[in-house]
This record gives structure tokens, sequence and C-alpha cells, in this order.
């Protein structure tokens, strides 16, 4: 069969009035916790949501770059969608960067080590501890590192991508032995600097507590986010006609990376809680102590069951890793969850006591999920579906694996 590879997605009808419905709900529900409700509540959600959004962008920035350093060739074929992710990293970075400077400047977020004299050791709220991490927790330096960390990732971003549409254009290998490269510098880069850009906005908000896994843990949450994100984008575009070459082959390479990277942020989700909890340290424990309160509790639980145990079932087969249809479910599940995984980093540690759920996050959510959606589907109709002048894009088209 002859693929049609000038095929362009045309971001229009439900999708687009679906994500402006869901942006309209979330700036409503954001608008009214600022007016009637309650601020402190509506910070947090927002850093809950503006880090998601930051994350999953960069996700689709990591597979680009991972396909093209390992030199794959299976996913080729849905690559546009990853690229299209990283359309929406300017905007995430805006918004994620407003967030934290409006939260530390009104005493919404990061009040830990930011409230009035915790450095001064002549106030009476002095804390030798955030006094001895003042060199590193201060507002100009937190602020100039969060941006930096946007911006580099931000540009190897813009220039992968640009590599990618000159790719299409020109043909050759040359865009194609940049693009490694880019890539190549980028995984460096990323890794490194990917756990102390998570010490920074999540592990920050409970200044007290640290923890070396913490990073890593944030990185898995970001890559099965990602890898669930992109699987869910390509089943809803091959059943509305537009990815015909994506098949079942493909879909189950990433049921298989959804349930490897499910089972790693589970081992570092276990082996921070288990490693922290019979050392009995207080400045660790403390992180755990908030979350077993009354209030959090179930949803400390709730997060390990929605994270790793339903996926792990729904996953475990071959058969379910080549259903489109359960594969959709598992990718919402992950992505729900993840979801609920960073609210129970961020909520026990600002707003405190648990005070259920309300407009303020369902709404916050929505609009954040039409934002992402509205974005990353305006990238993806800039360019062909399919990158034709890829090297190992007719291999991607052919890439069978028997179902054993």
């Amino acid at each position: 069969m002859q693929l049609d590879t000038s095929k362009q997605f045309e971001f229009s009808g439900k999708a687009k009035t679906y994500s402006l419905i869901a942006i309209v709900i979330g700036v409503v529900c954001i608008a009214a916790g600022f007016i009637i409700g309650d601020p402190h509540r509506t910070w947090a959600n927002l850093l809950v949501c503006a880090y998601y959004m930051t994350c999953l962008s960069f996700a689709g920035m990591m597979f680009l770059a991972i396909q093209y350093v390992a030199n794959a060739g299976w996913a080729t074929s849905i690559l546009r969608i990853p690229s299209a992710f990283t359309t929406v990293i300017p905007f995430a970075g805006v918004i994620l960067f407003a967030v934290i400077f409006g939260g530390l400047s009104t005493h919404n977020l990061y009040e830990h080590w930011n409230a009035p004299g915790l450095t001064d050791p002549n106030s009476p709220n002095y804390d030798p501890l955030i006094d001895g991490k003042s060199a590193w927790l201060n507002v100009p330096f937190f602020v100039t590192r969060t941006a930096l960390y946007v911006i580099v990732w931000g540009l190897f971003a813009y220039m992968l991508r640009k590599l990618t549409l000159k790719e299409d254009l020109e043909g050759g290998m040359e865009s194609y032995n940049k693009s490694i490269k880019f890539s190549a510098i980028f995984c460096v880069i990323f890794g490194f600097t990917f756990p102390l850009f998570a010490f920074d906005t999540m592990m920050s908000v409970e200044a007290h507590w640290f923890s070396t896994m913490f990073g890593w843990w944030n990185l898995a949450a970001l890559w099965v986010t990602g890898l669930s994100a992109i699987a869910l984008t390509a089943i809803l575009l091959k059943e509305s006609g537009h990815l015909p070459w994506f098949n079942t082959s493909q879909l189950h390479d990433l049921g298989k990376l959804m349930f490897g990277f499910t089972i790693f942020w589970t081992y570092t989700w276990v082996g921070q809680f288990l490693l922290i909890w019979y050392a009995n340290i207080p400045e660790e424990l403390t992180y755990f102590v908030n979350r077993w309160e009354p209030e959090y509790k179930f949803l400390f639980w709730l997060d390990i069951v929605i994270c790793f145990l339903v996926p792990f079932l729904l996953l475990m087969t071959s058969d379910n890793k080549r259903n489109f249809k359960r594969m959709k479910l598992a990718a919402i599940i992950i992505l729900v969850g993840h979801w609920l995984d960073y609210y129970v980093m961020v909520m026990p540690g600002t707003v405190h006591g648990h005070r259920g759920f309300s407009y303020y996050e369902f709404g916050t959510l929505i609009g954040f999920a039409g934002l992402f959606a509205f974005l990353m589907l305006k990238g993806l109709s800039r360019a062909p579906l399919a990158p034709k002048n890829h090297p190992y894009f007719e291999e991607s088209t052919h890439h069978h694996i028997p179902n054993i």
C-alpha cells in the first residue's frame, strides 16, 4: 500500500473546540480561586499543573533525543508527535516561571525557606537549617536557575525540531547527523540538570527535607508520563485516520516502555520510602510523616496503586500491549495517576491539611490539559505527519514484532 507522506494534520473541529472549552474552564476556576476562594490553594494547584505541563513538554524532547542517539528506527513514523510536544515548551516555561515568581512574591509557595527572618540570627523566626542552605535557596539565584534550565533545554528542543523539519525539505544525511550530535549533548545536560530542577521546583517546597533519589524519581515520572502521552496521542490520531502507518508492533514497543518505566518509577518510589522510613532520621522522615497524616494517608497509598499496580496488571500481557483500547486506558490511568503523584508532593508542604477536591484541583487540571492539547495539536498541524526523508522512515512503517 502506498502511503501518503504529504498528509498533514488539520487542527479543527472537535479537538479544537474541546481544548478551548477546557482552557476556558481552567481560566474561570483559577480566577474564582484567586477572587472568591483560597489563593494559597490556587497557587499550589498552579504549581502542580505548571510543573506537570513543563515535564510533559520536555519528555517529548527526551524521546526525540533518545531515538536519534540510539539510531532507533521503530518509532520514526511517530516522531512528529514528540516533536509537537516540544512546541509547548516556550509557553510551559513562561507559565511555570510566572507561577514560581508569583508564589515567591506572595509567600504562597516555598514559604519554608522564603519567609521573613529565617536566615537572620537575630530574628525569632531564625532557622539554622534554612540559613545553611541559603546560598542555594535564595530568591535571585532560585529564579535565575529556573529560567536557565528552561531556556537552555528549550534552545536544544528548538534546534532539534528545526533540524528535523529541514531534513524533510532537503533530505540527505547532514541534518540527521547534526540531530544526533545535538541529541547526545542534550541527553548529558538534561540528565545532570533535571534532578536539580526537580530539587528546586518540588523538593524545596519542604526545604528541611532532602533525598538524593528525588530527582531520579521525578525523572522517571517525566519519562513514563511522556511515553503515555505519546502513546495516547498516537492512538487517537490512528483512530481518526491520520496515522495509517502506526501499527500494533509500534504500540507494543510503547507498551513495553510504559510497563518497564512504571516499574522503574516504583523502584525509586519504594527505594526512597523504605530507606528513609527504616533509617528514621528526623530531617528525612518529616516528608513521609506529613503524608501519613489522616488527610493525606489515603492519597499517599492511592498514588502507588494508580501509578504502579493498575498499569502493571493492565500492561503485563503482550496482548494488552497490542490492544489499542487497553493501551489507551493504561495511558490515561498513568497520566491521571502522576497528576496525583505531583499533587501529593506539593500539597502537604503548602496548604498543609487536605481540604478535599474541588474546582481548584479539577478546574486547574482541565485547564492545563486543554492548554497542552491545544498548543501540541497546533504544533502538530505545522508539519507533515510523516518525516518522509528520515533514513529510518521506511523501516519504521514495516516494523513488525511477532506476538509470542
